[in-house]
């Protein structure tokens, strides 16, 4: 099938060329031409794994273009909406610019019978919105919202675990629907469940599972919270409660609290909107997971400064980890890279590594020495901060890291080390929630 998506960030990039693998022609359109170039060039402006090798055997094979000019869209019959929803930036609200342009330069180009399909994270009643924007020109819409979790998103677009389609009535939608069947064939054929819905339904599983996985984690750093002043163990706790069938044991993992481009401003925005609709009250709970959230990153900071006796002054601190999560360099609300910038705020000289995010923290905050390497980082350091669980910090030997440094002081702010391991080579550790 001829698809076009608009908008080549994370989600967009990933989706067309997840698209132009399946065999389908896709071309992926943006305003921003230094992103176009890069992946016309069969180069990703970012990191995920495996997408490179894929963009470029797509290029090559011809199934995948990129252009800035939205008339490129007119062959194709199929339009997927990606563009991104950030924060606003007077608000929690989400900030819809992006999405209400790309609509209205598709507009331009739709012909009677095209079939767009929203991707893009929205407050509810936007699908209703954009169905009737678009409506004189014939074309109808589906909202197919996205469940990519970064390091896996090429495995979660050719293998979701469910897709969902957000249609406007079952029976004027028949048609739509086994277009979209059509497009992820592979997916339906290998047993994907499929959930048609209603536009508004559609909207909300999108906020409603990140907001649930949000609250997830910061329950469990809420009980991490309790455990510091207790004694207790926060990781065998998770461990008990996670064997309850009902409770089950992922996300349940304390530590520095969750980040990135989707988690932070999605349920912020959930909480805006459901005070739009007057129902604020029902997700009110979202601030206390926030702020619990936030919380945790001074946490760590307020360790490092402790174990500087206090007096934290021109003192080296190696901050491990900068992405907000493993096999990605995505530093939006990246609570290692907070980490590190309070750490420097506080007069600490910062020396940061990160396997692949060096230059996207760079960018932003420049003010911190960056290092090639662990060993290079924890050169001179007299405290080490793990703050992103990537396998390279994982499986660290602690005598390769004492040969490397005078330090004897380790913050584990993922409780992704081993503390016996750490102490037996004379580290004193200190854990999330861990005596």
């Amino acid at each position: 099938m001829r698809l076009s998506v608009i908008g080549c960030g994370y989600l967009g990039a990933v989706h067309a060329t997840a698209m132009a693998s399946l065999g389908h022609e896709v071309v992926g359109i943006d305003v921003d031409e230094n992103r176009i170039a890069m992946l016309a060039s069969g180069k990703a402006p970012f990191f995920e794994p495996g997408l490179d090798d894929l963009l470029g055997q797509a290029r090559d094979r011809g199934t995948l273009t990129f252009s800035t000019d939205f008339a490129a869209a007119s062959e194709a019959t199929v339009h997927f909406i990606a563009v991104g929803t950030p924060q606003s930036a007077d608000g929690d609200g989400a900030d819809l610019r992006y999405v209400d342009s790309a609509i209205a330069s598709l507009t331009a180009v739709l012909s009677p019978g095209d079939l767009v399909v929203g991707k893009s994270t929205v407050p509810v009643g936007t699908a209703r919105r954009i169905a009737d924007a678009i409506r004189p020109t014939g074309a109808r819409l589906v909202w197919n919202p996205e469940f990519l979790r970064e390091g896996f998103a090429i495995q979660d677009t050719l293998a979701p675990d469910r897709l969902v389609y957000g249609v406007e009535s079952d029976d004027a939608s028949a048609a739509d629907v086994a277009v979209l069947d059509e497009i992820y064939r592979p997916a339906i054929e290998s047993g994907t469940p499929r959930v048609v819905t209603d536009y508004a339904t559609a909207e909300l599983v999108k906020v409603s599972a990140n907001a649930f996985l949000a609250t997830k984690i910061s329950f469990i750093n809420a009980m991490a919270e309790i455990a510091e002043v207790t004694g207790a163990d926060v990781t065998q706790l998770a461990d008990a409660i996670g064997f309850d069938a009902r409770i089950g044991r992922r996300f349940l993992n304390a530590g520095i609290g969750f980040g990135g481009g989707c988690l932070p401003k999605d349920i912020r925005a959930f909480a805006a909107r459901a005070e739009e609709l007057g129902v604020g009250e029902s997700v009110r709970f979202l601030h206390e997971v926030d702020a619990i959230n936030l919380r945790r990153r001074q946490r760590v900071a307020d360790l490092v400064v402790a174990a500087l006796d206090g007096a934290p002054e021109g003192r080296r601190v190696a901050v491990l980890g900068l992405a907000f999560k493993p096999d990605s360099d995505d530093t939006r609300d990246s609570p290692a890279l907070d980490v590190a910038r309070r750490l420097h705020a506080s007069g600490v000289d910062v020396q940061a590594f990160d396997p692949a995010a060096n230059e996207t923290a760079r960018r932003v905050a420049p003010d911190l020495s960056y290092a090639e390497s662990v060993l290079a980082a924890v050169d001179g350091a007299e405290v080490v901060v793990v703050a992103t669980e990537w396998r390279e910090f994982r499986d660290l030997d602690p005598a390769t890291v004492s040969a490397a440094t005078t330090a004897r002081t380790i913050v584990d702010a993922r409780n992704c080390l081993d503390p016996v391991a750490w102490r037996a080579a004379g580290w004193t550790y200190f854990g999330m929630g861990r005596p």
